[in-house]
This record gives structure tokens, sequence and C-alpha cells, in this order.
């Protein structure tokens, strides 16, 4: 009996494998992406692209445990929530009351240690936001807010 289940689940592990999510990889460029719009300083910039760009951003950069299912499935996921929070890349395209809210967001998000996420730093441990790094972005982002009319 256990032999059956365990052959279940292997067969049931191998055809999942063919089921794989659409990859958050953009063609190019957008044309409404933060940094074409607003002064993103360039540390600020690194800072972003290393910490928050994966899940909130139009291209990620996907690590090689995403290969495999059940787990790209649950990246997909979290990738979708994160750009349907916050996505540097159409920024400039949400009305202006909208990017105010989503700048108050982001602050609040980073003052309670909220983004980027444990799950995430866990395995990404070049991700993990330096208190002054927090500042930084922190300060930018309240100067970008307050600069929106």
């Amino acid at each position: 009996m256990i032999k059956k289940i365990l052959i279940l689940l292997l067969t049931a592990l191998i055809v999942i494998q063919f089921f794989r999510p659409q990859k958050n990889i953009a063609s190019g460029p957008s044309a409404n992406a933060i940094e074409k719009h607003f002064t993103v300083p360039a540390g600020i910039y690194q800072v972003l692209k290393r910490s928050c760009y994966d899940c909130h951003s139009n291209n990620t950069v996907y690590p090689w445990y995403n290969n495999f299912q059940p787990v790209a499935w649950l990246i997909a996921k979290d990738v979708k929530d994160g750009k349907r929070h916050f996505n540097f890349d159409e920024f400039n395209a949400y009305p202006n009351p909208k990017k105010k809210h989503k700048l108050e967001e982001f602050v609040d998000e980073i003052k309670d240690d909220k983004m980027p996420p444990g799950i995430y730093t866990v395995i990404h441990r070049n991700a993990v936001l330096s208190a002054g790094e927090k500042q930084q972005l922190i300060a930018w982002a309240d100067s970008l807010q307050k600069s929106i009319n």
C-alpha cells in the first residue's frame, strides 16, 4: 500500500513539471518605468533592483529552483501579488493620487520591516536592507511623493 502511494506521489510530481506558470520577463523596457519619469539616484536604483525588482517590476531574475513545480507556482503567485501592490515599471501609469498612495505604502512597508519579506531574504541574503539603506529609501520616497502634484 505504501509503495503504491509513493508511486502515485512520484508520478504526480513528474506530471506537474509539465505545467509551468508564465514567467515575468518583459520584452523590453517599460515606457512607464519610474526611473524614466522621476529622479532615481544611482544608489537608490541599485538597492531597488537588488531588493525589490524581482517582485515589483516586469522583469524577475529567477533562481534555479524556479524550474521545479510547485515552487515555480508559488514564486509566480508572489510576483503577481507584488506587482499588484507596487510595480516600478508601471509607476508612471498610475494617476497622481495613486502614485502618492503607493509611495506611502512603500515607506510604511519599509518602516515596518515587511519589505523585502523574510521568506525572500532568507534565500536572497543580498536583498536584506541595512538601516542606512532603509533611511535612504524612505527619504527618497518621501521626497518623490512631495514632488508629485
